[in-house]
């Protein structure tokens, strides 16, 4: 480990406690998605939100772009907004007389993008995040553009709206490092957000870390231990995603990658510098429940994948 990388690990518990303090300024409760939507970050994944209106999915999202000094742009999906929308167009304009061709960067060059309520995009226009969320370029005619590091695509949609929107392909669904749920707050998490937001002042946040940290960060939770026999249990459960009684199509390859870099990002916030099979445990229900499509069948049953992954877990003893 360099000595820039080990002098961010040294300080990783304080850049966290930082992040997550100034997080919690603006959320209340919450814990569980802060922390899924942190071990993304820090994991180099994007990640998907979803929760009914009024969870504060969009403000967790803002908020966490906030405590870091990252780039961000906001993109209201709507069913009329185009590819070019997002990834910029080539203009034309007059320099001295002369027409030149100019490329005007869209919303998708910046650190942090939130693509609000990505499920009402149309098709084409979601699959134009395709290229971006993989590859982390962009083509815009015959020229290929890069995107600057890091580069996350943290999206939000709503469950219970289902008119005027258009439910994400499998391919792209895969690309998400992570599928994250929101659950209403407690009675008394409730009275805090009235507390809280029906005063005079509203609370704000501050950046506490920086892009360099953020990216060494990344750099050390690639690096944690984890044991053989835990990588092992990683390809087991996604393995058994594939032949479950009710999933008609079960996860990728992509999902043990993510499985294993979710856990080591896990371990990293919680201060350890190693993966326990608690880290897999945890991780494994954001990592794979958008990846498992579940038969006719099992649908009409009330199956749900939590359920699956559940099962799962307690068969192969997790």
């Amino acid at each position: 480990m360099s000595e820039d990388l080990s002098s961010i690990y040294a300080r990783a518990p304080a850049i966290f406690r930082g992040i997550r303090g100034e997080i919690e300024k603006v959320m209340v409760g919450q814990r569980v998605a802060i922390e899924q939507l942190l071990a993304s970050i820090i994991a180099g994944g994007h990640a998907l939100l979803e929760s009914n209106p009024g969870l504060g999915k969009t403000l967790l999202i803002k908020t966490t772009a906030k405590t870091m000094s990252l780039s961000f742009s906001r993109i209201q999906c709507t069913p009329d907004l185009m590819p070019a929308d997002i990834t910029g167009t080539t203009i034309i304009e007059e320099v001295d007389g002369e027409k030149r061709f100019r490329f005007e960067p869209g919303p998708i060059f910046a650190n942090i993008v939130l693509a609000d309520e990505i499920n009402r995009a149309s098709p084409k226009t979601q699959s134009a995040m395709l290229e971006s969320m993989q590859e982390k370029q962009v083509t815009v005619g015959n020229r290929t553009y890069r995107l600057d590091d890091p580069f996350f695509v943290l999206a939000t949609q709503n469950p219970i709206e289902m008119e005027g929107t258009f439910p994400l392909p499998e391919a792209q669904l895969d690309r998400f490092l992570m599928k994250i749920k929101m659950d209403y707050p407690s009675p008394d998490e409730e009275f805090q957000i009235m507390e809280r937001y029906t005063g005079r002042v509203e609370p704000r946040v501050q950046s506490v870390a920086s892009k360099e940290e953020i990216l060494g960060l990344q750099q050390i939770a690639r690096e944690v231990p984890i044991s053989e026999d835990l990588r092992k249990a990683a390809v087991r459960l996604v393995v058994s995603t594939r032949r479950w009684d009710g999933v008609r199509y079960g996860a990728s390859p992509r999902a043990s990658i993510g499985l294993i870099l979710a856990a080591k990002s896990r371990a990293l916030l919680d201060g350890r510098n190693y993966v326990s099979r608690e880290d897999l445990h945890v991780m494994a229900y954001p990592v794979l429940r958008h990846r498992l499509i579940l038969t006719f069948e099992a649908e009409r049953r009330g199956l749900t994948q939590d359920q699956v992954i559940t099962d799962i877990l307690k068969e192969l003893k997790i």
